[in-house]
């Protein structure tokens, strides 16, 4: 596994052994930011990151900060490693914590993302848990989007508050939901 593409370019990432981590493959993470365009100047937030493989190619690519949330303490070590090795301590927060609990106190600090990914386990309802609890929109600049990858056999549902299904791409077994926020004031019109 490695960065794809900007200033950290080939650089390899840590992976957590014999962990139950689903790493997004690197062909859906390339085509994942071939469709995302620019990352220059976004704040990120990386949901179940795993090895934080998607917000460290956000960082490479321009963003101007992320936060990594994962609740396994091995995955938090590799995350922590990979940011030490590519040197992006000044723009890298990781969190040990449940994503739900993560997404409360990040909503009483006051934070707003530009674009937020969500990768959970495939077997279980935390896809839906998650954009149940960001569909309120309180942690979501405007014209923000929200990027789920999940299995092609257990779709999110196409609105949850003031986010809504813009696309979907599939990657072998692997899908990516796109939603954009909209509704709420200050938000994204919907796409055409």
């Amino acid at each position: 596994m490695r960065i794809i593409s900007g200033e950290a370019r080939g650089r390899r990432l840590r992976a957590p052994r014999g962990a139950a981590t689903r790493p997004t493959a690197d062909r859906v993470r390339e085509a994942l930011f071939n469709i995302l365009g620019s990352a220059e100047g976004l704040a990120v937030l990386d949901l179940f990151a795993g090895t934080g493989a998607l917000a460290l190619e956000a960082l490479s690519r321009g963003a101007a900060q992320a936060v990594l949330v994962d609740h396994a303490e091995a995955a938090v070590r590799v995350i922590r490693a990979n940011v030490a090795t590519l040197g992006y301590h000044d723009r890298a927060r990781v969190l040990r914590s449940d994503v739900l609990r993560a997404l409360r106190l990040l909503g009483k600090q006051g934070l707003r993302f530009d674009l937020i990914f969500v990768d959970p386990p495939y077997d279980g309802p935390a896809a839906l848990a998650t954009l149940a609890c960001l569909g309120d929109g309180s942690l979501l600049a405007p014209c923000a989007l929200v990027v789920v990858e999940h299995d092609s056999r257990n779709r999110p549902l196409e609105q949850q508050g003031v986010l809504r299904l813009s696309q979907r791409r599939k990657y072998g077994q692997t899908e990516v939901s796109f939603y954009e926020a909209v509704g709420a004031a200050g938000q994204a019109q919907p796409s055409e």
